[in-house]
């Protein structure tokens, strides 16, 4: 039976029935008719999801299970993986979005019938949209004066020319494409030696079976080196391409040279993922197709934080806003295309973007053009070894570049001509990305570079970045708080450059710092005002080249202060410090502290009476919310206003909600006073009762919202007991980097509504305790701070 194909773990039937692993166990032992395993391991084994959920709906403990969880178990248990569910899942959202009817008459009859309709009817939606034949691109044309589609030869040649700019290879380069190396918005954790297979059968195009790329059968794998993103294998170059390779100086062609992120899934590769495709339908009936992707996609990432590095929301919009408006854009590091999503569509407008991991080139690919109308040139390769946009001359370069990378063909490309600014150092490659960028911009054009503060300052890259100011190249260096974006220790910089197209009379740099911005704990820092006080300021100086100070802020600085010997571009070198906080300041903080200290000392709890263990009878979460006693709800990727967003680590901060939800069609879960929200991401027992102060803001991403019935249950009852240490400890998945917390397995006692606001009462003065002993840490912390920057500058005195 072909819906047999999709498998679910006893983790995942735990969930789909809202009960807890020893549950399932129970249902094994008990009932003769459960169904039997059919893959996983004897310790882990796997079920057919079709017979797991059939068997479920007669035992009657599948109503509860909302439409979206089903579709997320069904491309979990995918058997070529959740990856190449994920690209099926796309290619047919982007039918449903673009031709709806379409798919009403392809799904009518079976399943075998629909792997063999839609091959056709993708075709006709994905070659238009992603610029194949049917594109606007133009092919560059060969010595010979060829154009058009040309024998694999010609195209390894197109990789290894060596002409103008086009950020082909000369020689000694290389013409092969590295599996995995940068993603901009995501990248990959996780090294490997080649394509995956399934990838293939995704309808993702491998690097290694394109006749296009050379490559060496005896060439290593490239050392994954210790940060965050690891590249996989490399594919070498072949002998015998030279720089007489030549190809006519088309400046302005714009078709990918690269191999396409995406080709169309075919009939066989389709049939398996047939029923997740019509749970994907119907999902989309209900919230879009756009939402269902963003939902699939984000539910993945969520499940696998350590394998994935975002770039968030917030400095996606940043950049953007940074870059300007852009009817051609390039991400050479795209991922899944956070920063292309985040530029102001516009009519006519194309995007590039290249990834060197195949399966986020085509899931970027899809996210984009679920997202805009515009035609995405996406491309799978290694950038700086085989450029897919040779001759792009964008308006925009949008860029979260691998950090720290080795082995970014510092050998191979010692004569690459896009090194217009000077040959990075092997140590540098976060200035090969920069000067990638720059060569594929059109006079006048802006770039905008998330890049390592060390980046900055490192005496190996000295001279490049002496020379990007001497040609009014680097045009801003904005320090970002702790907190901005992984590595989420440190302050990351961002680049604003341009392609020079005029010298100014009297160049200045813009230099700012945001570092005031950074959030408390893990709440990340205050977007809005980052934000407001960086596109201030740069389109002050866009506007006359120069701004007047703004002391610990921002600062426009000439260029001939900085070509000493370090070329230190750090912003905090150069920027005044602010005036620290005045003697009055402190006076009163130190009053807020005193008055703070003497409340946590009258909320100290009581001596704790004993008293024997008690033998409640208990029950679970699942349980209350199958029985109507509370509603479970869980954090959306969006919605319609525009309402200030709990985040995770505001619940886990004790803070008020700092984040944001980008704007969609889907239906916000807002709060309400009395509500219970539970971190599910390593929260440690933390469940937060909404106040009137928070009721009405957003529930974000990792978080679940629990709204008791008050007849049946006390708010401050349920988050309390939500806390106990073992509670957690039970109700939570281990991975050997993460912890999971499955709400639905939480324990509660059973116990009369009185008893139950006796414990409450007692938990809500604990709460109010807690909530002082930070309110005293931060008012500590604040007055230390200052009486040290007071001291130091002399704006308080010693005695």
């Amino acid at each position: 039976m072909q819906d047999n194909a999709t498998e679910v773990t006893a983790a995942g039937i735990a969930r789909l029935a809202g009960v807890g692993r020893a549950a399932v166990s129970n249902w094994r032992r008990r009932h003769a008719d459960f169904p039997k395993p059919v893959g996983g391991t004897e310790t882990s084994p796997a079920f057919a999801l079709a017979e797991v959920e059939a068997w479920l709906r007669k035992q009657g403990k599948l109503a509860e299970v909302p439409l979206r969880e089903r579709v997320w178990q069904q491309l979990a248990g995918h058997p070529e993986g959740p990856l190449t569910a994920l690209v099926h899942a796309g290619c047919v959202l982007l039918l449903i979005h673009e031709r709806p009817t379409v798919w009403l008459d392809a799904s009518a009859g079976s399943d075998a019938r629909l792997a063999a309709v839609l091959p056709g009817e993708l075709e006709q939606v994905l070659t238009p949209r992603f610029g194949g034949s049917g594109g606007r691109g133009r092919r560059r044309v060969n010595a010979a004066g060829a154009a058009g589609g040309v024998t694999p030869e010609a195209k390894a040649d197109r990789v290894n020319a060596a002409v103008g700019r086009g950020g082909v290879n000369a020689p000694g380069g290389t013409g092969g494409v590295n599996a995995a190396t940068g993603a901009g918005g995501v990248n990959p954790a996780g090294a490997g030696t080649g394509v995956n297979a399934s990838l293939t059968a995704a309808g993702v195009n491998a690097a290694a079976t394109d006749p296009a790329v050379n490559s060496s059968p005896g060439r290593p794998a490239v050392n994954t080196p210790p940060t965050v993103h690891r590249p996989s294998a490399v594919h070498g170059t072949t002998a015998g391409h030279t720089a007489a390779t030549t190809h006519a100086a088309d400046a302005d062609a714009q078709a990918p040279h690269g191999i396409p992120a995406l080709r169309t899934p075919t009939g066989p590769q389709l049939l398996p993922s047939a029923p997740l495709l019509r749970g994907v339908a119907e999902l989309a009936a209900e919230v879009g197709a756009r939402q269902t992707f963003e939902f699939l996609l984000g539910r993945h990432l969520d499940a696998n934080p350590r394998q994935y590095t975002l770039t968030p929301a917030e400095l996606a919009g940043l950049m953007a806003d940074l870059a300007g408006p852009a009817r051609t854009a390039l991400d050479p590091a795209c991922g899944t295309g956070a920063l292309l999503r985040a530029v102001d569509p516009r009519p006519g407008q194309e995007l590039y973007a290249q990834d060197s991991a195949p399966e986020l080139a085509a899931l970027g690919a899809l996210r984009l053009a679920l997202h805009s109308r515009a035609t995405v040139r996406a491309a799978t390769g290694d950038t700086l070894r085989a450029d897919a946009h040779p001759g792009l001359r964008a308006d925009v370069v949008l860029c979260h570049p691998p950090f720290n990378e080795r082995n970014w063909g510092h050998d191979e490309l010692a004569y690459d001509p896009r090194w217009e600014y000077g040959f990075p150092a092997r140590t540098e490659s976060e200035l090969a990305w920069v000067q990638h960028a720059l060569s594929r911009l059109t006079d006048g054009g802006t770039a905008v570079l998330l890049m390592p503060p060390a980046a900055a300052s490192r005496r190996s890259g000295r001279r490049i970045r002496a020379d990007l100011l001497r040609r009014g190249a680097l045009r801003a260096v904005v320090a970002l708080p702790v907190g901005a974006a992984p590595p989420y220790n440190i302050p990351l910089h961002l680049w604003v450059l341009r392609r020079p197209d005029r010298m100014p009379a009297t160049p200045e740099v813009l230099l700012v710092d945001t570092g005031r911005f950074a959030g408390e704990g893990r709440g990340g820092p205050d977007w809005e005002a980052v934000r407001e006080a960086v596109t201030d300021a740069w389109r002050a100086f866009a506007r006359a080249g120069r701004l007047t100070e703004r002391p610990g802020l921002a600062r426009s600085v000439p260029v001939i202060e900085l070509l000493d010997d370090d070329v230190d571009l750090a912003p905090a070198r150069h920027l005044p410090p602010a005036v620290a906080d005045g003697a009055e300041q402190l006076t009163r903080v130190r009053e807020r502290l005193g008055a703070t200290l003497r409340l946590t000392a009258d909320l100290t709890p009581p001596p704790a009476d004993p008293a024997p263990p008690a033998r409640w009878p208990l029950t679970t979460v699942g349980e209350l919310a199958r029985g109507g006693a509370l509603v479970m709800r869980t954090g959306g990727n969006g919605g319609h206003a525009r309402v200030p967003v709990l985040t995770d680590h505001d619940v886990l901060a004790g803070t008020a909600p700092s984040g944001t939800l980008p704007e969609s069609e889907e239906e916000a879960v807002l709060t309400e006073p009395g509500d219970v929200v539970v971190p599910v991401l390593g929260g440690g027992g933390v469940a937060r009762v909404i106040d009137e102060a928070t009721g009405g803001a957003a529930l974000g991403r990792n978080l679940v919202l629990l709204r008791p019935d008050r007849t049946a249950l006390d708010p401050w009852f349920l988050a309390g007991f939500l806390r106990g240490t073992a509670n957690n400890r039970q109700a939570s998945s281990y991975a050997s980097t993460a912890t999971r917390l499955d709400v639905r397995r939480l324990h509660l006692p059973r116990l009369a509504l009185d008893e139950q606001r006796r414990y409450g009462a007692r938990f809500r003065a604990l709460d109010e305790f807690e909530r002082a002993l930070r309110q005293a840490s931060r008012l500590g912390e604040q007055l230390v701070r200052g009486m040290y920057d007071g001291l130091t500058d002399g704006t308080v005195a010693p005695d």
